[in-house]
């Protein structure tokens, strides 16, 4: 087996143009606007079925990348995602991140409801008062609350759905696809917080 040595900066970059070539190989067809999106995934997981299941609301990504410049924060569902966002890129253009799971307050609330701290986090993240992303890769029933205050009139900038499992999560996922806010959704039992925050950065580095 033969090593190709390359820069740092040129791996990346040799990476997509791999990418790009499979799928044409495959018979995919990406759209251009999408394109940063699945190819940073792709290339966060080496899994093609992601440019099959991969779902996006009208016009979601243009509204998202609207949202960052606006300052838009985004909320994430696990630690792992929110180390894995570029943070100095969202602070650009004025926006933080923010994991609420590990809060002390979150974890007595949800054993006190006999609940989820995904859920109680959600909660407490809604009383922001800035425009919110929300970036869940892992906990559907996080997603099963952020349906519940959509339907009470919240709106936030994007929901990214891509949590990962074998409970609940493929029906969570498709109760975003119902909602009019905009989304990006894996379909299906695959996703986690690495895709998350790829498609994070996606809309970052894109703009």
């Amino acid at each position: 087996m033969e090593f190709t040595h390359l820069l740092p900066e040129e791996i990346e970059k040799t990476s997509f143009a791999i990418i790009e070539g499979e799928l044409v190989e495959r018979g995919i067809r990406v759209e251009e606007d999408k394109k940063p999106v699945l190819y940073r995934v792709i290339h966060t997981t080496a899994d093609f079925e992601y440019a099959n299941t991969m779902t996006f609301s009208d016009q979601a990504l243009e509204k998202a990348k609207e949202a960052i410049k606006r300052g838009a924060h985004i909320i994430t569902d696990t630690q792992m995602v929110y180390a894995g966002i570029n943070k100095k890129r969202l602070a650009d253009f004025g926006g933080e991140v923010h994991c609420y799971m590990a809060d002390e307050d979150v974890a007595n609330e949800a054993k006190e409801r006999r609940t989820t701290r995904a859920i109680v986090s959600m909660e407490k993240a809604l009383r922001r008062k800035e425009e919110l992303i929300f970036a869940i890769g892992n906990a559907p029933t996080a997603l099963l609350r952020l349906k519940e205050a959509v339907d009470q009139g919240e709106r936030p900038a994007l929901i990214i759905g891509v949590p990962v499992g074998f409970v609940n999560v493929t029906a969570a996922k498709e109760l975003i696809l119902q909602t009019k806010i905009p989304y990006i959704v894996n379909r299906g039992r695959k996703g986690g917080s690495n895709v998350a925050a790829a498609i994070c950065n996606a809309l970052l580095y894109s703009i």
